[in-house]
């Protein structure tokens, strides 16, 4: 067993067909076909049933994919890793992030990086949900993880601040001229540009209202991060997305909420967050979590764990929430 054949296997597994990962992989299908027999011999017996239109995984193929998959990406770590002895003047950094941060955190800390060591490369690993992230994470993806923290997560953790949840309005909305803060309630009777049930901003968007009376009446929903403010400002609805990831130029109204809404990346211990409610003395934590860095494996990773830390969070990231003082407690 070599780690051609496990690539190979993997790619006839993700696409589903011997031609669509022939040509995925630049090689003659034949020697495709060949490299597999060989690993199902060796195995004994057959990984990939053969149908009529592409393949499928049989009962033995399903429980070796994971092992396989984990395989070839430790493998490609740890060619990484020994090139990154050689220096940062080459080579690759990957990362691996959740699409808003991917969005609002990294773009700038990623031009710092370049223009500094110009010669390397950034692959970007883009997960839509934090679980889907923490997976990754398990399975060795990335040289350095930025997102909320892993839930069971006991490695080393750079804590890189808060995000603030702001709320984009078309400027026909009537709430754009309005002289006060927008609270949750006052957006009950709205329509709202959502994120699909995978996303993970669809939780709190979702979490959020149900605690302040109301499910929110979707008209749009976009996988996309960086849709959703476009779409608000279109007039489709309004929509709720971190502060950072709000397009310059945007021809919409931005309003904070009333309380503020922050997302934090350090929950309570023994918790996975906290929601302050309306009129609390704290700002609203959500289980989502802010930006973390999780963990830096190689010296590549951690400089670049350097330089994000200082190139990013002042503009992106609120190092200390303010907090809407009205008097009244946080409910636990």
């Amino acid at each position: 067993m070599n780690l051609r054949q496990l690539d190979y296997f993997l790619a006839v597994a993700d696409e589903g067909s011997f031609t669509r990962a022939a040509e995925r992989l630049l090689v003659a299908q034949p020697s495709l076909s060949q490299q597999i027999k060989s690993l199902e011999q060796e195995l004994g017996g057959p990984l990939l049933e053969r149908l009529p239109k592409g393949v499928r995984l049989t009962a033995a193929g399903k429980a070796f994919i994971t092992e396989a998959r984990g395989a070839v990406t430790h493998a490609a770590s740890a060619r990484r890793s020994a090139r990154s002895v050689f220096g940062l003047e080459s080579g690759e950094l990957e990362v691996a992030t959740v699409t808003s941060v991917a969005f609002g955190v990294l773009p700038l800390a990623f031009r710092t990086w370049h223009e500094r060591y110009p010669g390397t490369t950034i692959a970007l690993r883009e997960y839509t949900h934090r679980s889907a992230l923490d997976d990754a994470v398990r399975m060795g993806v990335g040289d350095i993880a930025v997102g909320p923290r892993p839930a069971h997560w006991r490695g080393p953790v750079v804590d890189l601040g808060w995000e603030e949840f702001v709320v984009v309005l078309p400027t026909s909305d009537p709430l754009a001229k309005a002289d006060r803060g927008v609270t949750l309630e006052d957006l009950a009777e709205h329509d709202w540009v959502l994120f699909g049930p995978d996303h993970g901003l669809s939780a709190l968007a979702l979490d959020v209202c149900a605690r302040a009376g109301f499910t929110p009446r979707k008209t749009v929903q976009t996988a996309q991060v960086a849709a959703a403010g476009p779409l608000a400002a279109a007039g489709l609805g309004v929509t709720l997305i971190p502060g950072n990831v709000v397009p310059q130029g945007l021809d919409a109204t931005i309003r904070s909420l009333e309380p503020p809404l922050y997302a934090s990346s350090s929950p309570s211990p023994g918790r996975t967050g906290r929601l302050w409610p309306k009129r609390s003395s704290g700002p609203c934590r959500h289980s989502r979590g802010g930006p973390d860095l999780v963990p830096p494996r190689s010296s590549p990773s951690r400089a670049f764990t350097n330089r994000l830390v200082r190139s990013s969070a002042p503009r992106n990231v609120t190092r200390r929430p303010r907090r809407h003082r009205t008097g009244s407690k946080p409910a636990r």
